[in-house]
C-alpha cells in the first residue's frame, strides 16, 4: 500500500533526517590553498559548473586555472601513469571548457594567450594523440559556435592554419573541425566570408590531392569523407537559404569540370590502388547523388522511374566521360587481391571493393540518362561485363543490387520533371534529361541489354542451372532473388512502361525457341515463384493468428484464403474502433480521472455494431456463408452436457440482470443485402438457454428447454435465429462486489467463432 505524504511533512522529514547532500566543492572552495586538481577530483564538479555555481565559476575563470585547463587538453599526459587514469583530468578539463557556460566561453574566446596555447597544439609533428585531438577539436568547435567572430578573426590571421589541419587530417577530429567551420558559423554574411576564405586557401584542391595512390590510406579516407560531407552540407544549406544568396564557392569548385578532372587524375595516375579508386569514386557518387520524391530506392524504379529534384551538373559528366574506359579496365583487370575463405568455400579471385564501386558508379551514371555517357557505356560493353560478374559472383548481394539498379535504370527511362534546386540554379550548364535525351539514352542502352547482353537468355539459362543444382541436392544460388526481380521488371515494362513498345519489339526479335521458353517461363515458373514469394509466408502467419484454439488446427475453412480481403476487413475493424471507440462504448473523460478509482462504464453499454454485406442470397458466397454458419456457430443444446468444474465447490453468487450481446443475421428484402448485427438484450433469470455458469446449472436445465414449443425462439434450419423474434440471453451469475464476473464461456466461444467466421469470409464490398 502506498501512503501519500503531505508536501509540508515531506519537506520537514527531508531536513530533519538530513537527506540533502551538500556538495563538498563548497567546502573545498572555503580553503585558500585549494587547487584545480582537487576540485576536479570531485565527482560533481561538472554538474556544479553547469548548475552555475558562482563560486566555482569564479575560481575556474581565473587566469592560472584557465591556462591549466587548456594545457591539460593539449599536452600529452605522463606515460608512467595508469592507463585508466591517464586521461581522466584531460577529459574533465575538456568537459569544463565546453560546458557552454558564458563566463568560461568569454574568458577562453577573448584571451589571445589561451587561443595561442590551443593553436600550438596543431604545430606538433604528426601523428597527434587521437584523444587529445578530439578534445582540441571539441573545444575549438564550441568556440566557433559561441564566440564566432573572435575565433574566426584569430584563425584567419594564421596563414598556415589550413595547412596544419590538413597535415593532421589522418585524425578524424581534424575533419570534424573543418566541417564545423562550414556548418556552424552564423550569421549568413559571416558564413559567406568564411567560405570565401576557405576557397581562397584552396581547401577543395588540397583535399583532392590527398586522394592519391602514394598517400597514407587513412589520410585518403578522411580527405574523401570530408569532400563528401562538404558536398552534402553545402547542398543542404543551399536548399535552406533564399534564392538571392551568393553561390557557395566550395560547392562551385567541387562541381567544376576542372576539379572533377583533377580528382580522376589523382585516382588513375601511376600505380592504381584500391584505396584511391574507392575513395575517389565515393566523391564522384556524392556529386552524382539525386534526391527523389516519395519512396527511396529500387521501388521507385518499379513504380514511377527516377524522379530527380535537381539535375546533375553536366560539367561533372563531361569530366567523367573520358575516364569511363579506365573504369571499364578496372572491371577486367582489378587491383590484385589474395584468395579469401568464405562460408561457401574458397574464393580464388575476390570481387574487391574497387569493382563494386565501379558498379555503383555505372548505376549512378545510368540514372542521369545522359546520352553521351550511355552511348560510351554501350560502346565499352560495360553492362555486359557487369552481368558477367553478376553470374560469376553468385553470392555477392552488394554487386547483385547494383546490377539490378542498372537494369532497372535502362528499363525505366522516364521523362523527369524539370525541377531546379535552390543554390544550383546559378550554374549555367545543366544536363536536362528531356524527351529527346531520354530517347537517345533508350536508343543506345535498351537494344544492347537484350541483344548484346542477352538478358532474357541469361535469365532462362541461370534459372535452369539453379533448378538442376537444387534437384541434385545443392543450395539455391544467392542471386536468384535479384534475378526474379529483374525478370519481373522485364514483364512489367513489357505490359506497361515508358519503353513498352521498344521492349515488345526486342522480345519479338528473339529466336523462336528462346521466345517460347520465355513465354513458358513467364506463364508458369515466374508466376508460381511470385505466388510463393508473396502469398505462402504471409498466409502461414495469418492462418496461425486466426485460429482461436487448437481445436481448429485441423479444420479447413470453406472460404477461399484471400489475404487482401482479410487485410481489408482487419483494417476496417481498426478504423471503426479508433474512430468511434468512445462513442460506441460510452466512456467519458471524467470516468478516467485520477481521483475516481471506479470505472462505472462497462462494455455492455454498446447497443449494436452493424456489418452491411452486399451479397446475393443465390450467389456462391452466400451459400458458403450459410455453410460456415451451420458448421462454426453451434446452437445451445441441453443434450451437450459437460462436466461442471465447480460441482464440489460451494460458492455464493448474487444474481443480477445484465445485458448480453449476441450476433444475428438480417436479410433486407428490399435491397437483398445481408446484415450481421451484434445486439444487446437483457438477461432474464426466468427464461433463457442453458448457461455454463456454476450457479443453478441443473435447475436451469430442468426449467428451460430449447424447442419450437418453448418461449425461447427456435433456430431455423440454417442455424440462424429468425429475425424479429427475441432470444433471451442466459442468466449471468456474478458477485456484485467483485470485478471478476464474466459472461458464459460457451457464449464467449460462440462469439469468438462468429467473429472468426466474419474475418475468414470473402467480402466482396463494404457498403
Amino acid at each position: 500500500m502506498t501512503l501519500a505524504v503531505p508536501p509540508v511533512q515531506a519537506a520537514t522529514m527531508f531536513w530533519k533526517f538530513d537527506l540533502h547532500t551538500t556538495s563538498h566543492i563548497d567546502q573545498l572552495l572555503d580553503r585558500e590553498d585549494v587547487t584545480l586538481l582537487e576540485l576536479m577530483e570531485e565527482d560533481d564538479v561538472l554538474q556544479e559548473c553547469k548548475a552555475q555555481n558562482r563560486r566555482l565559476l569564479l575560481f575556474l575563470s581565473q587566469d592560472h586555472c584557465m591556462t591549466e585547463l587548456v594545457n591539460l587538453i593539449t599536452t600529452e599526459p605522463p606515460a608512467d601513469l595508469e592507463e585508466k587514469s591517464r586521461f581522466k583530468f584531460p577529459n574533465i578539463a575538456c568537459e569544463l571548457l565546453t560546458s557552454d557556460v558564458s563566463l568560461i566561453n568569454d574568458k577562453l574566446g577573448g584571451d589571445t594567450s589561451l587561443l595561442e596555447t590551443l593553436y600550438h597544439f596543431l604545430e606538433q609533428d604528426p601523428p597527434l594523440n587521437p584523444l587529445l585531438a578530439s578534445f582540441f577539436s571539441k573545444t575549438i568547435g564550441n568556440l566557433i559556435a559561441r564566440k564566432t567572430e573572435q575565433v574566426i578573426s584569430f584563425l584567419r590571421k594564421k596563414d598556415g592554419f589550413i595547412g596544419l589541419v590538413l597535415k593532421h587530417i589522418d585524425a578524424s577530429a581534424m575533419m570534424d573541425l573543418l566541417l564545423r567551420l562550414i556548418s556552424c558559423v552564423e550569421p549568413a554574411p559571416l558564413r559567406q566570408e568564411v567560405l570565401n576564405w576557405l576557397s581562397e586557401e584552396k581547401l577543395i584542391q588540397r583535399l583532392t590531392e590527398l586522394i592519391h595512390t602514394g598517400k597514407d590510406e587513412e589520410r585518403q579516407s578522411n580527405a574523401s569523407q570530408t569532400l563528401c560531407d562538404i558536398i552534402r552540407l553545402s547542398r543542404d544549406q543551399a536548399n535552406q537559404m533564399q534564392e538571392n544568396v551568393e553561390t557557395d564557392p566550395l560547392l562551385a569548385v567541387l562541381e567544376s569540370q576542372e576539379s572533377v578532372a583533377g580528382l580522376l587524375k589523382t585516382m588513375f595516375e601511376g600505380e592504381r590502388s584500391e584505396a584511391s579508386i574507392v575513395n575517389g569514386t565515393q566523391v564522384l557518387l556524392t556529386l552524382l547523388e539525386t534526391r527523389r520524391s516519395g519512396l527511396e530506392g529500387l521501388m521507385d524504379l518499379y513504380s514511377q522511374g527516377y524522379e530527380r529534384s535537381y539535375t546533375v551538373n553536366s560539367s561533372i559528366l563531361h569530366a567523367i566521360e573520358p575516364h569511363l574506359k579506365d573504369f571499364q579496365q578496372l572491371l577486367l583487370n582489378p587491383p590484385k587481391k589474395s584468395a579469401i575463405l568464405t562460408t561457401v568455400g574458397l574464393l580464388e579471385e575476390p570481387l574487391g571493393n574497387a569493382r563494386l564501386h565501379v558498379a555503383r558508379l555505372v548505376a549512378a551514371l545510368l540514372q542521369t540518362s545522359a546520352p553521351s555517357v550511355c552511348q560510351e557505356l554501350c560502346k565499352l560493353t560495360t553492362m555486359d561485363q557487369l552481368l558477367d560478374l553478376f553470374f560469376k559472383y553468385s553470392w555477392n548481394n552488394f554487386l547483385h543490387f547494383q546490377v539490378e539498379l542498372c537494369v532497372a535504370s535502362i528499363l525505366n527511362h522516364s521523362v523527369p520533371e524539370e525541377r531546379p534546386i535552390p543554390g544550383l540554379q546559378n550554374h549555367e550548364e545543366k544536363l536536362q534529361a528531356g524527351p529527346e535525351n531520354q530517347g537517345e539514352s533508350v536508343k543506345h542502352c535498351l537494344p544492347q541489354l537484350f541483344q548484346k547482353c542477352r538478358l532474357v537468355q541469361r535469365i532462362l539459362d541461370a534459372w535452369e542451372e539453379n533448378d538442376q543444382i537444387q534437384a541434385e541436392g545443392g543450395a539455391r544460388r544467392g542471386n536468384m532473388g535479384h534475378l526474379t526481380r529483374m525478370a519481373n521488371m522485364v514483364v512489367q515494362n513489357l505490359e506497361k512502361g515508358p519503353v513498352q513498345s521498344q521492349i515488345s519489339d526486342l522480345i519479338k526479335e528473339l529466336p523462336e525457341d528462346c521466345r517460347g521458353r520465355w513465354e513458358s517461363f513467364v506463364d508458369e515458373t515466374l508466376r508460381e515463384t511470385n505466388r510463393r514469394n508473396t502469398v505462402e509466408l504471409v498466409s502461414t502467419i495469418h492462418t496461425h493468428n486466426l485460429h482461436s484454439s487448437s481445436e481448429d488446427d485441423d479444420m479447413e475453412s470453406p472460404f477461399p484464403n484471400d489475404l487482401s480481403l482479410q487485410q481489408a476487413f482487419s483494417d476496417y475493424q481498426i478504423q471503426q474502433m479508433t474512430a468511434n471507440f468512445v462513442d460506441q462504448f460510452g466512456f467519458n473523460d471524467e470516468e478516467f480521472s485520477e481521483h475516481d478509482e471506479n470505472i462505472n462504464a462497462t462494455f455492455d453499454r454498446i447497443a449494436e455494431i452493424n456489418f452491411n454485406l452486399d451479397a446475393d442470397d443465390n450467389s456462391a458466397n452466400a451459400t458458403a456463408f450459410e455453410a460456415c454458419c451451420k458448421e462454426r456457430i453451434r446452437q445451445f443444446d441441453d443434450a451437450e452436457e459437460e462436466e461442471d468444474i465447480w460441482e464440489e465447490k460451494e460458492i455464493n453468487y448474487a444474481t443480477q440482470v445484465k445485458s448480453r450481446t449476441r450476433l444475428v443475421k438480417i436479410q433486407d428484402a428490399k435491397t437483398n443485402s445481408l446484415y450481421l448485427k451484434l445486439t444487446s438484450s437483457p438477461c432474464s433469470p426466468e427464461v433463457g438457454p442453458r448457461c455454463s455458469s456454476p450457479v443453478g446449472s441443473s435447475d436451469a436445465d430442468k426449467q428451460v428447454k430449447l424447442g419450437p414449443d418453448k418461449s425461447g425462439a427456435s433456430p431455423s434450419a440454417g442455424g440462424e435465429w429468425p429475425v424479429g423474434e427475441g432470444r433471451k440471453a442466459p442468466l449471468v451469475a456474478s458477485d456484485s462486489s467483485s470485478s471478476g464476473g464474466s459472461d458464459s464461456e460457451d457464449d464467449d466461444k460462440t462469439a469468438a467463432t462468429a467473429t472468426e467466421t466474419i474475418k475468414n469470409a470473402e467480402v466482396k464490398r463494404f457498403v
